[in-house]
């Protein structure tokens, strides 16, 4: 997207981060909402940042998962990945499924990731865009419920973007099959992008404001 310019988004699909990197125009800031950093050992509710992320999001907080420690991330099954977090968490507990379907993309984007290329590549949450569009208060209605699409919940996120100057017919479009990405995932991708855009201006609030740093050295942080 130009840089104040979200009626000119375009949008495309990207096999792997690795993708994103490499093409010949990249990106100067990208925004992904994906866990960067992650931890030897995690105190309640996850990462730190995942913590502070949560505590703006009111009833919207349980869409920021508690990220688990590297070795669970990195686990082969779901219950080396239990035993895992278990063991590496304070106080002890497990992994969600739902956590544990996203680690094949959390270990493809850590396995690239260096603290020279988080000058560019920042980790976001579209939650938090939302709050941070909505004059920082969290988007009144959910998303999904009982893991189906909201169409109030996806009314009101879409009047924030058309708000913020994205086109509205770019917002309802179908520009994938379902399976590839769904309406959600591209109100999503539009919020996020915004925050990308906020970043290159220097304006993206960090959550937490001091972040932990990992054992290789990258920081632990969410961006909206």
């Amino acid at each position: 997207m130009p840089l104040g310019r979200p009626d000119a988004a375009t949008i495309s699909l990207a096999p792997t981060f690795a993708d994103i990197l490499a093409r010949d125009e990249a990106p100067a800031h990208i925004a992904i909402d994906i866990p960067i950093g992650l931890p030897d050992v995690t105190g309640p509710g996850g990462r730190g940042a995942d913590v502070a992320a949560r505590k703006v999001l009111g009833a919207r907080q349980s869409s920021v998962f508690a990220m688990p420690s590297r070795r669970a991330v990195y686990a082969e099954t779901y219950q080396d990945a239990c035993a895992a977090a278990f063991a590496t968490s304070d106080p002890p507990r497990k992994v969600s499924k739902q956590a544990y379907y996203l680690f094949p993309k959390v270990r493809e984007v850590d396995r690239l990731m260096t603290p020279d290329l988080q000058a560019r590549v920042r980790e976001v949450h579209p939650e938090v865009a939302f709050w941070a569009l909505n004059g920082k208060q969290p988007v009144g209605t959910p998303k999904k419920i009982k893991s189906r699409v909201n169409p109030e919940g996806m009314a009101e996120r879409r009047a924030l973007l058309v708000g913020a100057g994205f086109d509205a017919a770019f917002l309802t479009t179908k520009h994938f099959l379902a399976k590839d990405a769904g309406a959600d995932d591209i109100l999503d991708a539009a919020v996020n992008c915004w925050t990308a855009a906020r970043l290159a201006e220097g304006i993206a609030i960090r959550f937490p404001e001091t972040p932990d740093i990992d054992g290789r050295g990258l920081r632990q942080e969410i961006w909206g």
